[in-house]
């Protein structure tokens, strides 16, 4: 019988490189050898607390080592991960809870208070990691259990559950996507040495939260696969980043379009900047007049990918071998397919030539098992062999991809399609926006309106100069009709900018 686990990727590391600093946090550093260690450790005390393979347990933690120890602990007990966005109310928190059938809470000290009224709600235990916190009574701490740790891992087989990501939810309630050992330890391979030229004297910043898929696979991962260390920040600024990059000679940096603004801000006026070999983009589109930026700033190649958290989640990236091409998410990944399909069939799945709009489809050893306990989703989403993503794009001759929208992000004006991200990549080079966001807004007329929010780089903008120089750049249907200035642009944990709030605020008026 074929087995295979995740937890496989910290093992071979400490067995590997057992003296080399696999992790810095704020609180120290730590080996491979003692973090992997310590996650069997773990392994041992969550079995004496009854988890068993095939158990779920979820993981609520910041970015500190608590996380990775957890999250191969948990692994190595043989029981599926469950990553829970910190950001949930205690009710929202509940409800994954509940729909993973989780057995188990395992919260870091720092979010005690949510996680514990969660796990309260749902009807199952909690227990602490990380600094014992004052004050109040107190769930067990997973520290303080008795129990016999094991020599190895709990082995599985390569299709069994190793990590459940919630989505996001905007289509309704959210669902637990389903990812496999297999999904995961080949997305996080793949990445490291066919896709980009990983080191395993690379020093990775982490600051992309651990919970979300790109900061799970692509930095963490992927840098235990290689051997390299990731140094961990729990709340990115970009002065902070900088910061630590300088002091701990990072040279690989993951973010999402929002994060390297923050870089671009923080790094005006500065005599000292980090020197980067790798850049990795993902989450979101970056616009190509913000790549340009970091690319002259930090004299790095930026490399710009694209996938799901159903995809493990690479699907696609700009990769030495071909060459990056701003504007493009580059190349599927080794031994995946990614093409272009007919978006108006639901029912089956017909692919278009290249060149022309249509829906991503993608296939291969990155497409999640599925929906957890939600068959009939799972069959509406993976049709015909291939996994819908509701992401409109194209692909050209040379295998370029390039994303132009969410399905559900068109603005439809006076029935004309327009599509947000082209406005934004051309009001991005504006010299006076440092963000933009654009978005369709009820209007009784047109149906909808496009409305640009922007956060200006400084405070002489003005909104009419903004909508008479876009006229000159877009077409009569393109151009915004209306700009917000915003003081910033709301995201999420994942620093992914909220286009759904900003539609509910503006379209009542009320940001």
């Amino acid at each position: 019988m074929t087995t295979l686990s995740l937890a496989a990727v910290l093992a071979e590391a400490a067995r590997k490189y057992p003296d080399r600093t696999a992790v810095v946090d704020h609180a120290g550093r730590y080996s491979y050898a003692q973090l992997w260690q310590e996650s069997l450790e773990y392994a041992g005390k969550l079995r004496e607390l009854g988890v068993r393979p095939g158990d779920t347990v979820a993981l609520v933690a910041p970015n500190v080592v608590d996380f990775p120890r957890a999250y191969y602990g948990i692994l190595a007990a043989g029981a599926a991960v469950v990553p829970v966005h910190l950001l949930l109310t205690a009710t929202e928190m509940a409800y994954v809870l509940r729909d993973s059938r989780a057995r188990l809470v395992v919260a870091h000290s720092s979010q005690l208070a949510t996680a514990a009224a969660a796990a309260a709600e749902a009807g199952i235990d909690v227990v602490s990691v990380g600094p014992r916190p004052d004050g109040g009574p107190l769930p067990r701490r997973l520290e303080d259990v008795d129990g016999t740790t094991p020599r190895s891992y709990e082995t599985r087989k390569p299709d069994d559950t190793a990590v459940v990501f919630y989505t996001s939810g905007t289509t309704g309630e959210p669902k637990g996507a389903e990812l496999s050992h297999l999904n995961l330890v080949m997305n996080a391979l793949i990445n490291t040495a066919e896709a980009h030229e990983a080191r395993t004297s690379d020093v990775v910043l982490g600051c992309l939260p651990l919970f979300h898929t790109f900061g799970q696979t692509v930095s963490m991962n992927g840098t235990f696969r290689m051997g390299a260390t990731m140094v961990l920040l729990a709340r990115f600024s970009g002065d902070a980043a900088i910061d630590l990059m300088l002091a701990e000679g990072v040279d690989v940096f993951h973010g999402v379009p929002t994060m390297y603004v923050g870089l671009l801000e923080a790094a005006a006026g500065r005599d000292t900047l980090p020197a980067l070999r790798l850049c990795i983009s993902g989450g979101a589109s970056l616009p190509v007049a913000v790549l340009e930026k970091v690319t002259q700033t930090f004299s790095a190649t930026v490399y710009e990918g694209y996938g799901l958290s159903e995809t493990s989640p690479t699907a696609t990236t700009n990769q030495p071998h071909f060459g990056a091409r701003p504007g493009t998410v580059g190349h599927a990944i080794w031994g995946v397919d990614v093409e272009i399909a007919r978006p108006e069939l639901e029912e089956r799945v017909e692919l278009l030539p290249n060149g022309e709009l249509g829906e991503i489809v993608i296939r291969g050893h990155n497409v999640f098992t599925g929906y957890r306990g939600r068959p009939e989703a799972t069959a509406q989403a993976v049709v015909d062999g291939w996994f819908r993503t509701g992401d409109l794009g194209t692909k050209d001759d040379d295998g370029y991809v390039t994303i132009v929208d969410r399905k559900k992000d068109i603005v439809i004006r006076g029935g004309f399609n327009v599509y947000p991200r082209e406005v934004e990549e051309v009001l991005a080079r504006h010299p006076q926006v440092a963000q933009v966001s654009v978005i369709g807004v009820p209007d009784p007329v047109h149906g909808e309106e496009i409305c640009a929010v922007v956060v200006p780089a400084d405070e002489s903008l003005d909104a009419d100069t903004l909508i008479e120089w876009s006229k000159e750049r877009l077409g009569k249907h393109k151009y915004p009709r209306q700009v917000r200035l915003a003081a910033e642009l709301p995201v999420g944990p994942s620093m992914k900018v909220l286009k759904r709030e900003l539609r509910q605020r503006y379209s009542t008026g009320t940001l």
